[in-house]
């Protein structure tokens, strides 16, 4: 009888788990050399057929679409080849799907229903505001296309200094919004309620902004922050002699682009701004982030040969054809003789080497910024976080210092960050992961120090 009762046991937990509505969203926690990482997958149904999205809170990436979704007895499979990845998991008797995330490598998952727990960003600055702000369009007459954006000014006075604000790398809107957190909002905020009027606007391609952003290079975007100064200074609010840029990583190098054209420049503030050569960064960046990781010196030693390789393949002087086939060949060449490479694992490569061969990417690893820095005249303040594990600081602030002050501009003013990370927040594990699960968005000490030297420049 007891054998029989746990047959019977065993079936009707089999038909409960098979009769299940999986719709809905489901979390879990991927834990990865870097961190754990937040993954949400969004199940809904119409008829028989399955149909789901993925969402990566930490990266800020939602909605990412999956190819196939199916629930089949108790087994969850999904399949996501925009990201080369997929889901494979069963539906226990504690209701949730434990199983397998793979891209290129698997990695256990165990999915739970439920929505996971808007993070807190205690600086995101609510209404009402203490300050006027206005939706604006202004042209890029060079490029021919229309670029959206807020202008924020000061309640009181007139005759504001400005700043203009340039995202980082990736197409942003305008409060540069990323894992999370929307750092151009809290210093447009900031900086608005000390006197600084701020025009801040989306990408190219991106959110309201007109144009192609997947063929721009940092080059095409200097010519959107040159057409965003030309716009505020021509408001009646705003000091034309009291104008500068503000540029966040690959907006920090474009601030620098801009500066060695820009005569009537009153200063630029680059906030984890590139100052070495694309490919040299890079290098680094590649280093600190595997470090990061728990890689040890050893395997990076045996590592940067291999990688050296492949930059200086994206630096030479070809076409982009020419350099995307080598490209292709040194990486299918790196894989060992007799290893299987399935259709997930070839696409995820083909991603990557389309990435790593873009306009832009390639634009960037050849560009060395050492002449436009020996060009600048305007006061700079150059800033990195200590624990940025994407811009080197020492090594960039160095670079910045030494090649403006050797055209004899001594108005250069660097500053590294204990604790901070590329975002300049205050950091624990410091991996690249961590980024949307910190409360902070950004330091209150470079807010402050921001404002107080803008001010200072321009009084």
């Amino acid at each position: 009888m007891k054998r029989g009762f746990l047959l019977t046991s065993l079936l009707l937990i089999t038909l409960f788990i098979s009769a299940q509505d999986i719709t809905g969203t489901w979390k879990g926690k991927l834990s990865l050399p870097m961190g754990q990482l937040n993954l949400v997958f969004n199940i809904s149904r119409n008829g028989e057929l399955y149909k789901a999205t993925c969402d990566s809170p930490d990266q800020g990436v939602n909605g990412i679409p999956t190819e196939s979704a199916t629930f089949t007895g108790s087994v969850l499979t999904i399949q996501i080849p925009a990201i080369s990845a997929s889901y494979k998991g069963e539906m226990k008797e504690d209701g949730k799907i434990h199983g397998t995330f793979t891209q290129g490598l698997p990695f256990p998952l165990v999915l739970e229903k439920g929505e996971i727990e808007k993070p807190k960003r205690p600086q995101e600055p609510q209404p009402p505001f203490p300050y006027k702000t206005e939706e604006v369009t202004f042209r890029n007459e060079e490029a021919d296309i229309t670029l959206a954006g807020t202008l924020s000014l000061p309640q009181q006075g007139s005759k504001s200094p400005a700043v203009v604000l340039i995202t980082g790398s990736g197409p942003q809107n305008r409060d540069e919004e990323l894992a999370g957190h929307k750092p151009f909002l809290v210093i447009a905020d900031y900086l608005t309620r000390h006197g600084i009027a701020v025009l801040r606007f989306d990408d190219r391609g991106t959110a309201q902004s007109g144009g192609n952003f997947q063929t721009s290079t940092s080059i095409d975007f200097a010519t959107d922050a040159a057409a965003a100064l030309k716009y505020l200074r021509s408001r009646k609010e705003i000091n034309p002699k009291k104008t500068g840029l503000l540029g966040h990583s690959e907006g920090g190098l474009i601030a620098i682009m801009q500066a060695a054209k820009d005569k009537n420049l009153s200063f630029i503030v680059s906030l984890a701004g590139p100052g070495v050569k694309g490919d040299s960064l890079m290098l680094k960046q590649a280093e600190t982030i595997f470090k990061s990781q728990g890689m040890a010196e050893a395997a990076w030693l045996s590592l940067k040969p291999s990688l050296r390789e492949r930059y200086a393949i994206l630096t030479q002087d070809k076409s982009a054809e020419q350099i995307k086939a080598e490209f292709h060949e040194n990486v299918m060449k790196t894989i060992p003789p007799g290893t299987t490479v399935d259709n997930s694992l070839r696409q995820r490569m083909e991603n990557e080497i389309n990435a790593m061969t873009s306009p832009w990417y390639i634009q960037f690893m050849k560009y060395d910024p050492t002449a436009a820095l020996q060009k600048i005249k305007c006061p700079v303040f150059a800033l990195n976080g200590e624990k940025d594990i994407q811009v080197d600081a020492a090594m960039n602030l160095k670079a910045i210092e030494e090649n403006i002050l050797s055209n004899g501009n001594k108005k250069v003013t660097t500053k590294m960050y204990p604790e901070l990370n590329h975002l300049f927040q205050h950091c624990k594990q410091c991996t690249l992961t961590e980024y949307g699960q910190l409360e902070e968005t950004i330091s209150p000490e470079v807010l402050k120090d921001v404002a107080n030297w803008i001010l200072n420049i321009t009084k």
